[in-house]
């Protein structure tokens, strides 16, 4: 297929025979961020589908100023909230984000040639790059991160669960060079307040599937989730903020099964 065609315009309108893109986020209280995602996808994406979940910094009028589909609604977890904005997006592939991340110039580039080209694959993995208190983590088990978020709009559903949903692909996935861009933690105080959220939705999780812990047991993941990161994913090679990371990671997991515990405690009474 020739590739000379009108580039498309800001609105997303697509060159003639050309596929189209959607492109689905689900956010709350993403004023600060989400700006620079929905710019990173603009012309390239047909349309962007916000599901917001309660958010009151204005990050709704803010998408919709800048030309995104907005649902505001509940929260029913990571997995069904993206399944609901799944439902709605109409493109012939589906790239899902979160409001932290931006579609990098290599792999807007690749993805305009898959719109221009075609493929045989029903996803394309990417690896993605990201950042940790204002530093892109080269080890640490942060790169190259590799996940799906591109797939052909009816090959794929994202897992029923209230964290880290992921989704499960219908055919054959292919790779991508360009890295989304992630910019994970901010500061310390955001690291603190997402290990709290991500802990308790993880324990929620893990006592639904009938999951059981311990005091011993809450240390001990403590422990080894600190010695994966900082050792055998080579944390020390990303400095200071590759030891933090693995503090972070650790407090993470034991507050995550120190509150299954505790779930399960309330459960046995």
């Amino acid at each position: 297929m020739s590739n000379q065609h009108p580039e498309p315009n800001d609105s997303g309108v697509s060159r003639p025979n050309r596929a189209t893109l959607s492109v689905i986020i689900v956010a709350m209280n993403e004023a600060h961020d989400i700006r620079d995602c929905l710019e990173s996808v603009r012309g390239l994406a047909m349309e962007t589908i916000v599901f917001d979940s309660g958010s009151t910094d204005g990050t709704p009028a803010l998408c919709r100023e800048l030309g995104a589909r907005v649902f505001e609604t509940d929260w029913p977890g990571d997995g069904p909230q993206k399944n609901r904005a799944l439902a709605q997006a109409t493109g012939d592939w589906v790239l899902c984000l979160d409001a932290d991340e931006r579609v990098g110039d290599e792999l807007r580039r690749e993805i305009e040639r898959l719109l221009d080209q075609g493929a045989t694959h029903a996803a394309f993995s990417t690896p993605r790059r990201s950042s940790f208190c204002g530093q892109f983590m080269k080890h640490s088990g942060w790169w190259p991160d590799r996940i799906v978020r591109l797939f052909r709009r009816g090959s794929a559903r994202f897992t029923d669960v209230r964290t880290h949903t992921h989704p499960v692909i219908d055919g054959t996935t292919g790779t991508f060079n360009g890295p989304i861009v992630h910019i994970a933690i901010g500061d310390l105080h955001e690291a603190l307040d997402k290990a709290n959220s991500y802990s308790t939705s993880g324990a929620l999780t893990m006592a639904e599937g009938g999951k059981r812990s311990s005091l011993g047991k809450a240390i001990g993941k403590g422990i080894w989730a600190f010695l994966r990161t900082y050792v055998l994913r080579r944390g020390f090679l990303d400095g200071r903020m590759g030891f933090m990371l693995a503090v972070a990671n650790a407090e993470g997991t034991y507050y995550r099964y120190a509150k299954l515990a505790l779930l399960n405690d309330r459960h046995a009474s």
